[in-house]
């Protein structure tokens, strides 16, 4: 990995050469349409897809946030997103490598890094998975120009319901898997256990 990031101002939707040209370490400044999408939002996705049925809003190209935001209604009965810090993306590991097969959603954004079948469908469809830095609530809330609508809200409730927001410059965003399959967490990790193994070998030698 480059000691210098590039950095990156995309619109959404992204096409699969936009992805495609990011790697590892690269920051990405995002406009246009997000969606949000935690456990509950991801299974009534998947479910609806695989009943044939059809989303109310195409996420082909789209970037989708792992967020729980708190939002309130405004007297003009439009919303307010108050705070949209990321969830630990890990919960939706079991399930992210089938929702951007069947969604073709170019980006991920959470927290915390994911696993190997995420990065293998990275790899195969054209998607990174992306960071937003953790305790930074307010900072991404301010990037929401508008909520354009909300999916679910009854049924799944604020946090958990699909939120379709207006961004301008959301980020900065850093790419931790890309679509060579690259995973900087599962790299990091790795080289951390190569050291703590030198490290051991020297104290019993």
């Amino acid at each position: 990995m480059s000691n210098e990031s590039r950095v990156f101002h995309l619109k959404t939707p992204l096409s699969e050469d936009d992805v495609r040209q990011l790697r590892v370490g690269d920051i990405v400044y995002l406009s246009g349409i997000i969606v949000s999408a935690r456990d509950a939002a991801h299974k009534k996705i998947l479910e609806i897809l695989e009943q044939g049925g059809t989303l109310p809003l195409s996420l082909e190209g789209l970037a989708v946030y792992h967020v729980g935001p708190v939002v309130r209604r405004k007297p003009d009965g439009g919303w307010e997103v108050l705070a949209a810090g990321p969830t630990t993306s890990a919960r939706m590991e079991p399930v992210e490598a089938e929702f951007i097969a069947k969604t073709r959603a170019r980006m991920i954004i959470g927290k915390g890094g994911m696993g190997r079948k995420t990065a293998e469908a990275c790899k195969k469809y054209g998607a990174v998975y992306a960071v937003f830095t953790g305790g930074a609530a307010v900072l991404a809330a301010q990037a929401i120009k508008r909520v354009v609508d909300v999916y679910w809200l009854d049924e799944l409730g604020m946090a958990e319901a699909m939120w379709v927001f207006e961004v301008e410059n959301f980020g900065p965003l850093t790419v931790v898997i890309d679509s060579t399959g690259r995973n900087m967490y599962e790299e990091l990790m790795s080289q951390a256990k190569e050291r703590l193994e030198r490290i051991l070998e020297k104290l019993v030698s």
